[in-house]
Parts: C-alpha cells; structure tokens; sequence
C-alpha cells in the first residue's frame, strides 16, 4: 500500500550550473545536462492531497519546473512515465508498466512535448519503481561529454517486489553515481529503511513546501559548486545547527539565498548548492548575530565556509510559576553595551552566542543582574521570586511609589493625581508611599504609608 508522496533525484555524473559554464574552457562549454523526469500515474495519485488531487497538484507543479527550465543553456530534457497504461486490479498488476514518452532531443521543443504528455496523462496502474529506474539508464543515448540526471516523481513505495536499492547498487557498480534527494508526504518512517540506500529525505507537508523543495532539488541538479557552513562550537566541533542563514551579494547587499542551516543524519553540515558568480556576506542569524563577508567560492568544488557560533541557553523562570504569559520581559545586552540583543519572556528559553550578558528585568521594581556568564550547551538558570500585588485606593493627589533598600527611597512608579484604584504587581520587600491631598497645601500634610509585598500575596493600601 502506498503510503507517502515523495520526490526522488538521482544524479547520475557530476551536475553543473548552465551559468558556471561560461567560466569554463571551450571543452566545458559543449558539455550538456540532460534532465529525465520519471513521474508517476499510478492509481493512489488520484488520491485527495491539500486543494485537489495528487495528480492534479503534480501535473501543476512539474509542468511549472519543466517551463522554468526554457531557455537554459546546454540543456536537453526527456519524460518516462509508469502506470498510466494499464489499470490495476484486485490480485493483478502490470509491471512492465514504464515507458520512455519523450526522448530527448536538443532545444526548448521537448518542453512543450513534456508538457502536453503530462497533460494527457491518466492515473490508472502500479508502481514499479526499480524496474523503471532500471530502464532509465538506456534512456540516455550515447554522448562523450554529457552530464545525466535522474528526477523521481512518486507517491509511493515499490509495489513489484523489486529493490530499487538492489538498482542503485548496479548502477554504481558500473560507475554511476548517485546523490538522491526524497520528500515525504504524510510519510509513514517505518519505510525510511527502504531508502536509506538511496539518499536524502526532505519532508513535504503541503503544496507550497512541495513547490519549494522541487525548485530547491532542481537547481542543485543545475549546479555543481557545494557549499557547507560550520557552525563551530568552543571546541572548533561543527556541532551548532537549526538557525537561518541569509546569504547577500556582497557587492549590492541584494538576498540571494535563506537556509535553515541543518545537520544531516551524521551529524555533519548538510551540503548546498549555490551560484559561484557570486561573492557573498554570509549573516547567521543566532543571538547576537554572526556575520562573515567576502566570501568567495571556487566553481565546481565542494567549499567549506566556517563560523564561530558556539551558543548556550538562558532560562529565565518565576518561581513557583510555570505559566509563559507571565507579562514581563527582559532586555538582554552584551555585558558594558547599552545596544539591547533581545527582548526575552520570562519562563522560556533562549540561546545567546557564548559570552557575559547584562540583565535588565522589567519588574517593578526594575531587576539588574549584570555579567551573566552563558556557557557552550549549558543551560544558565535565571529565577527571580514570583510577584505580590499592591492594592491602593487614593484620594485625589500626588502620590509616588518607593522600594526601600539600605535605608533609601528608591523610586518605583508614580501613582494616578486623580481618585483610583490601582493593581501594582511588585517584586517582594518593603515599600513606602509618599502622597499629599489635593487640598492641602502645606508640606507639613505629607502622608507616608509602608508596607511589605510577600510573593504571591495581595496587600491593600488606603491613602
């Protein structure tokens, strides 16, 4: 049964950027990249997916990549297709059910050829997945000076009892090489070790992330040169991870590229592919951000680009409460700069770049905790006590709000002039309100009231 919709690329050679070759010598310019889409009609594409069928959201999005691809330099295009020629039925299957529909051929004309196919096209039968890569390989004529790519289109796992892994070892063995690229739907993980052999799994949750990992898995097709971003921790390790990078033209700050950098399932960088005309400013956008400029990449190579990014957590808590809607922030600052780094909640979590912060809690009274030291993947506990609460009623007059500390007024707030009611929430300690009556006019009629806030307690004051 199948159970997952998935997009598979098999890179069979070395893939190049059409815009790379106009760097390279007269025998590179004659170099050619040939695309072959195998897409899947099998029956389960008629199944209901996001705004319309799987069919119908596939057609859509392949036929918009094949006609981003006109156009594009020493580039010729083909479509194999299986399970659109015989329906499947109970206990039956045919799994002779792939054929090559378009050939490749020099120019843009097989883009409309490829699109109209498309069109016509009817889910109906299995899914013979190896078999179909396995005829793949003879779909491409021979060329001395040609770079093949294999593009997957599926919504499931094999149904013919073939192993598309047993496949992808056979053609390694005759020297091709394959870097795959698959993206799950509602992917059931259980089957991950059906794939293992054959590459990446890059998860699909709707249309438009569909849409996105396809553009993203067709340029890399398209490009050659790989870049990998270390994060280094305080031991040099590669290790940070799950933080945006933005990558900008050095030259006019315009944004080319926004990865959410990650680790691969070992641990390590996860490779991209970018334009090597470019030489770019890479912003890594932990807290505070990391910046590194004037990057330039070599042209048909893997480039390793590192950062020093090692990051700890801050955990901010109020004791003896667990809500995150507590109300109160906090400013964040590198220890001796007033430039605030971040406005963080009380009661969550947050990592910040290895160093000595200064802390400015907007309690009332204001809390300073100075020179909090955040370690490499330690996590640094900030609890302050929880609030009592100030109840006063007022007359009308002027009235201001004092903590008292080592026996000196330290202002907290002024109160309203006019007659009210007010919830004051305050850390604990003691207090004191200075007020005079609207109608008296003699210093003398100075009114001072103290009091003590204990944590999670109401006080009421009449003045």
């Amino acid at each position: 049964m199948k159970v997952f919709f998935y997009i598979l690329i098999l890179f069979i050679g070395i893939i190049v950027n059409p815009n790379i070759l106009l760097a390279q010598d007269s025998e590179q310019d004659s170099e050619k990249i040939r695309i072959l889409f195998i897409f899947d009609a099998s029956n389960s594409m008629n199944a209901q997916w996001q705004n319309g069928s799987k069919m119908t959201i596939a057609k859509k999005l392949l036929t918009n990549t094949v006609d981003e691809l006109r156009g594009v330099k020493n580039t010729e295009l083909g479509l194999r297709v299986y399970g659109h020629q015989f329906k499947i039925l109970p206990g039956q299957q045919n799994c002779d059910d792939t054929n090559l529909e378009v050939e490749f051929s020099p120019g843009d004309g097989n883009i409309d050829k490829i699109k109209s196919k498309i069109r016509s096209i009817e889910a109906k039968g299995t899914t013979p997945i190896a078999r179909s890569l396995e005829y793949s390989a003879e779909d491409f004529p021979e060329c001395s000076n040609c770079r093949n790519v294999i593009i997957l289109i599926t919504d499931g796992i094999e149904a013919c009892d073939e192993d598309p892994c047993a496949v992808s070892r056979a053609l390694r063995a005759k020297g091709i090489k394959l870097k795959p690229f698959v993206i799950g739907v509602g992917l059931d993980t259980s089957y991950l070790g059906q794939f293992n052999c054959i590459g990446e799994f890059l998860s699909a949750e709707t249309e438009d992330s569909f849409e996105s990992v396809l553009d993203f898995v067709v340029s890399q097709a398209l490009n050659n040169t790989t870049v990998q971003v270390n994060l280094l921790d305080v031991k040099k390790n590669p290790l940070e991870t799950n933080v945006t990078m933005s990558f900008y033209d050095q030259k006019t700050n315009e944004l080319v590229y926004t990865y959410m950098h990650t680790l691969d399932r070992d641990r390590n960088p996860d490779t991209l592919s970018i334009d090597p005309l470019h030489t770019y400013k890479l912003v890594v956008h932990t807290t505070p951000e990391v910046t590194k400029e004037n990057i330039k990449v070599v042209a048909g190579k893997h480039n390793t680009i590192s950062l020093d990014a090692p990051r700890g957590h801050l955990d901010l808590k109020i004791q003896g409460y667990n809500n995150e809607f507590t109300g109160i922030n906090c400013i964040i600052r590198k220890s001796g700069d007033m430039k605030t780094v971040n406005i963080q909640k009380m009661n969550f979590d947050h990592k910040y770049i290895v160093g000595k912060y200064d802390l400015e809690i907007l309690t009332l009274p204001r809390l300073y905790i100075n020179d909090v030291d955040i370690k490499q993947n330690r996590h640094t506990d900030i609890t302050i006590p929880k609030n009592g609460r100030a109840v006063i009623s007022k007359s009308a007059g002027p009235a201001q709000l004092f903590v008292l500390r080592e026996g000196k007024n330290e202002w907290v707030c002024n109160l309203k002039d006019e007659p009210s009611l007010e919830n004051i929430e305050l850390l604990p300690g003691k207090y004191k309100i200075v007020f005079r009556r609207e109608r008296s006019f003699s210093t003398a009629h100075s009114i001072e009231k103290t009091f003590k806030i204990v944590s999670g307690y109401s006080e009421n004051i009449t003045l």
